[in-house]
């Protein structure tokens, strides 16, 4: 890939200024964010990612620029099924909605470290064993089918689990004190759920890496792309999160177009290890020419089709439900967040009291 090497280092220090910015304000100013401030934030990093897209494309070649964007897609839908588990573990743990930002700031921060890892060993092991495409494809397969086969249930067992373990072993009280991580209780420092809430986070963006990464090798293996269309994907994810609210979880045929992407993605790289074999019990180690290569620009259609069938899909479903009144359309309204929600619940929200034994200048 011939891109210049003042752009990617360049590319860096932007998205890492704009990490940092994104940061401070979700731990400088605690607070929901509005529908209004969400959607903007939201088409500042659309707009972003199609700018990277068009200077790929000018720097460098159409072929590398398309990879981007399918990748970018790909990784964004990815990070919309991540969010319906992010709104599981806020609702079983009772987060404070005032609080959940800077939650989720720190579940993104995991989720880019993370993904960085896997995408360095991911783009090691490509280099040396061309045979892993074949192991990419078939967990890709896998995953597929757990997407559209299984629901997030397993997700809160984790959970129970995980606060039976930690309760076991180190002091944790039920109730939250702001975003503190500890607090004190008669003189005694303990641990708040925002412990129990982080690891829970942390053990999601695991798993959703190791489904991630090998399904941006099917598009592209330039690490600089695939480590870039990660981060524009987590980009925003925060604002897409009180957006989107209870909406994710109404959209009952998404989970459905995200395994068939996978599926697609996953056959895209069985056929690529076929078409670069080199195993000797396969085809005696010779390539397999009538394997076909799936261009980026099919990839990139088939992605951002099945997303729009799957949205459509369950629009109309909704819809249709309304109607026959399986579905109150009041109940509907609620789940999107109004532009005046988050004053309103920042505002009823109580302050936290101060508790036994703590410093009254912590709060």
């Amino acid at each position: 890939m011939s891109i210049p090497l003042w752009f990617e280092i360049g590319t860096y220090a932007v998205l890492l200024v704009i990490l940092a910015f994104d940061v401070i304000i979700a731990f400088r100013r605690p607070h929901i964010p509005s529908t209004k401030e969400s959607a903007l934030w939201i088409a500042f990093y659309v707009s972003l990612a199609l700018v990277f897209a068009l200077l790929m494309l000018l720097l460098g070649d159409a072929e590398h620029a398309g990879q981007f964007v399918a990748g970018w897609l790909t990784e964004y839908s990815l990070s919309i099924d991540n969010l319906f588990v992010f709104l599981i573990i806020m609702a079983r743990f009772a987060v404070p909605k005032k609080y959940q930002q800077e939650l989720l700031m720190v579940g993104i921060i995991l989720a880019l470290i993370f993904r960085g890892i896997f995408i360095l060993l991911g783009a090691a092991l490509i280099a040396n064993f061309s045979w892993v495409f074949y192991i990419f494809g078939a967990f890709l397969l896998f995953t597929a089918w757990n997407q559209a086969f299984t629901n997030h249930d397993d997700e809160e067992d984790r959970e129970n689990r995980l606060i039976r373990f930690l309760r076991r072993r180190i002091a944790i009280t039920d109730e939250f004190d702001g975003a503190k991580l500890r607090t004190t209780i008669d003189g005694t420092r303990v641990f708040t759920p925002v412990l129990v809430v982080l690891i829970a986070l942390g053990t999601t963006d695991l798993v959703f890496a190791l489904d991630s990464i090998p399904a941006i090798f099917g598009i592209t293996q330039e690490p600089f792309l695939v480590f870039t269309a990660n981060v524009f994907a987590l980009m925003g994810l925060r604002q897409l999160y009180f957006l989107l609210g209870d909406l994710v979880e109404k959209l009952v045929y998404l989970k459905y177009g995200i395994a068939f992407i996978l599926a697609f993605i996953g056959v895209k790289l069985v056929f690529h290890a076929m078409h670069e074999n080199e195993l000797p019990f396969i085809n005696g180690g010779e390539h397999i020419d009538w394997a076909p290569e799936i261009s980026t620009w099919v990839s990139l259609g088939v992605i951002i089709g099945a997303m729009a069938v799957a949205v459509i899909a369950s629009l109309i479903k909704i819809r249709v439900s309304i109607i026959r009144g399986e579905i109150d359309e009041t109940d509907f309204r609620a789940s999107i967040p109004p532009e005046d929600e988050a004053e309103a619940v920042q505002a009823a929200e109580p302050s936290p009291s101060p508790r036994r034994g703590d410093d009254p200048l912590e709060h």
